[in-house]
């Protein structure tokens, strides 16, 4: 069962490695950043907001202070002692009331302050990462371009690979068929195929052919020598055919040997 969990992790792995895109990773960090500085800013907008509630009921307090002091100065030249008394008792209790919002309000400012010196320093980081996060995705797009461009190139590639494959395969069935057209030729040209068009000529009507075909070359020849000498063609071609009847005549007369 460990074997299995393990080879099972692995195959796990190495299909989310294949399916991973670091730029889409990258992308996924940076929203996950913007929502944290987001929340820390929410956090340093509400301690701002409990700081100012402090200070307004820091200052109704010590409106309501000065106004028993007042009064007690007032009831005092009235000769209302006991109003007097009264009035400054009640201004010491506002007093311990403001001393300990005092405190509170120290302490959140002090909370404000770090907070906001820890967004501070989170937005640069937010926005350095950003900075950096484009450069990669920008380096990993040219890598991968190039090493496509590489892979075409050099038909290592998948798509490039099927291509190199029907070209192969191509130009193993030209040179089948030219080998094949080629071996019919010599079994035809050798007899041991019947050609059954017709159209084939044996061996001694392909070297009557080839003689006409040189006589015919003879013929033109001597026209133009006649040509360039100043004579009729016809009498150069009659000359050169007479000619040659001279030369093959000795040939075709018969000789006997005297006994």
């Amino acid at each position: 069962m460990k074997r299995m969990g393990m080879i099972f992790r692995a195959k796990a792995n190495k299909a989310l490695d294949r399916a991973e895109d670091p730029r889409e990773t990258l992308d996924y960090s940076y929203q996950k950043q913007l929502e944290l500085l987001q929340k820390v800013r929410r956090g340093v907008a509400d301690v701002a907001t409990s700081r100012k509630r402090l200070e307004l009921q820091l200052n109704q307090l010590q409106q309501q202070s000065a106004k028993l002091e007042d009064q007690g100065r007032k009831a005092l030249a009235l000769g209302r002692e006991d109003l007097a008394r009264e009035a400054l008792s009640r201004k010491a209790a506002l007093q311990q009331q403001v001393t300990d919002l005092e405190t509170q309000h120290a302490t959140l400012q002090g909370e404000e302050e770090k907070l906001t010196l820890a967004a501070q320093r989170l937005q640069a980081k937010v926005d350095a990462f950003r900075t950096k996060k484009e450069t990669i995705k920008a380096t990993y797009t040219a890598a991968q371009a190039q090493t496509r461009i590489g892979e075409a190139f050099s038909g290592i590639s998948e798509e490039m690979g099927d291509v190199g494959l029907a070209i192969q395969r191509a130009e193993d069935k030209t040179a089948q068929m030219q080998a094949r057209a080629g071996a019919i030729d010599e079994l035809l040209a050798s007899g041991a195929l019947d050609d059954q068009s017709g159209m084939h000529k044996d061996d001694i009507q392909a070297e009557l052919d080839r003689l006409s075909g040189g006589t015919d070359v003879e013929l033109e020849l001597q026209r133009m020598k006649a040509e360039l000498a100043g004579g009729s063609p016809q009498q150069a071609i009659e000359g050169g055919t007479g000619q040659g009847q001279s030369q093959q005549q000795p040939q075709d007369t018969p000789r006997f040997d005297k006994q």
